[in-house]
């Protein structure tokens, strides 16, 4: 057969993921599904063997599986220009919806109408990652030294270490221990001292910006840089990251504006982490959504272009499969703890609790997708205000 110009192929690509850019609801789960349905089975443009080979692959590199599926589909379709061509038609509709709704909610958010959905909109979102939490914990606590690796990052989290050491910290620890159990029983003391040694480090990192700082973009895009770098697990991660940077730490998005960018990105398609395009707005206009989004996109597109030749090796190395769950439990714990924080803001009063109970409840009944919990939640919320209930 005769191999198609690289014009042809590159707009082959436009055309794919320009229309799952436009289409893909759901989530990452949907996105793969979609992925494969148009790539495998109605193009075979690979095999399915192929392609389960790639995905495996995206679990052993930072940044969002989704994306960077259409990464791999890309550079194997076109090579480098179809990577980057495919990324970019799958990332931009869901960065340039969230734009708009970003500019919505800095224009109109004192307006009543749209104070009485966000009020609604925030218990939705609540449950929303806290049933991301329960699924992907009930996937990753596989045995007990998980378990116990688990309690371990929750409690130097809530002590108040930097969330990155700790992600960092437990996932070498947590790969260690799994990998060669009986290696940790063999340290002698001194590499336990230095071990305890980075314990302040951790926390000093935590507590050295304790006030409000001045709004900078260098700092802005370093800060969606680095996330992106270390942003193992679900999208909905990336919430952690922006509750102790931005909020916490930086003090330049208030919790409430933090549960209203995810709940804003939850009614774009494409990837969930486009979120960030909505931060950065928020923080510092057109410049900070731009500096934001690539921040967090760019270490996907350089990790899927270093290593896909690599990878289907790598991934058949004996110690990836402990990293993974190592690194997959510290995620999920750092999930965990921000739900935590974030409960007082979420859920005021009764009526709060009330919108995240039928949320729920509405969940476990009819498995509605994120999107339909956070418009069944605008909805409430827009009622209880207009009755005088919130």
């Amino acid at each position: 057969m005769t191999k198609q110009p690289m014009t042809q192929r590159l707009w082959e690509l436009v055309l794919l993921f320009g229309k799952l850019g436009c289409t893909s609801f759901g989530g990452p789960a949907v996105h793969i599904a979609m992925l494969e349905d148009e790539v495998v089975k109605r193009r075979q443009w690979m095999t399915r063997e192929y392609f389960l080979d790639l995905l495996g692959a995206t679990n052993l590199i930072p940044g969002p599986n989704s994306t960077e599926m259409a990464l791999h589909v890309g550079y194997v379709r076109a090579g480098l220009m179809g990577l980057i061509t495919a990324g970019l038609c799958f990332i931009l509709p869901a960065v340039l919806i969230t734009l708009g709704f970003a500019w919505v909610y800095q224009e109109f958010q004192t307006a009543p109408a749209l104070a009485s959905v966000l009020y609604g909109i925030k218990p939705a979102i609540l449950v929303v990652i806290l049933l991301a939490v329960w699924k992907l914990g009930k996937t990753a606590l596989k045995n007990w030294r998980l378990g116990i690796l688990g309690i371990g990052v929750i409690t130097a989290l809530f002590l108040g270490m930097n969330e990155v050491f700790v992600l960092v910290l437990g996932s070498a620890i947590g790969t260690l221990w799994l990998w060669k159990p009986k290696t940790l029983e063999k340290l002698n003391r001194l590499e336990i001292l230095v071990l305890g040694a980075l314990l302040p480090v951790g926390i000093a990192q935590a507590t050295g910006t304790l006030v409000p700082t001045a709004i900078s973009l260098t700092k802005l895009g370093w800060f969606f840089l680095k996330t992106g770098t270390v942003l193992f697990g679900s999208g909905y991660v990336l919430v952690a990251f922006l509750e102790t940077g931005l909020v916490s730490d930086y003090g330049w998005l208030t919790r409430q504006q933090l549960l209203d960018a995810v709940a804003m990105g939850q009614f774009t398609p494409g990837p969930v982490l486009s979120t960030a395009t909505f931060v950065g707005y928020i923080i510092a206009g057109l410049p900070g959504a731009l500096i934001a989004t690539i921040g967090i996109f760019l270490p996907s597109f350089v990790f899927v272009a270093l290593l896909n030749p690599l990878i289907p090796r790598l991934r058949q190395a004996a110690w990836t499969s402990a990293f993974l769950d190592a690194v997959n439990l510290c995620a999920v714990a750092l999930l965990g703890v921000v739900v935590v924080k974030l409960l007082p803001s979420s859920l005021p009063n009764w009526s709060a609790w009330g919108i995240a109970v039928v949320a729920g409840m509405a969940y476990w009944r009819w498995k509605l997708s994120s999107v339909w919990l956070v418009l069944g939640g605008a909805f409430c919320g827009w009622l209880l205000v207009s009755l005088g209930y919130a």
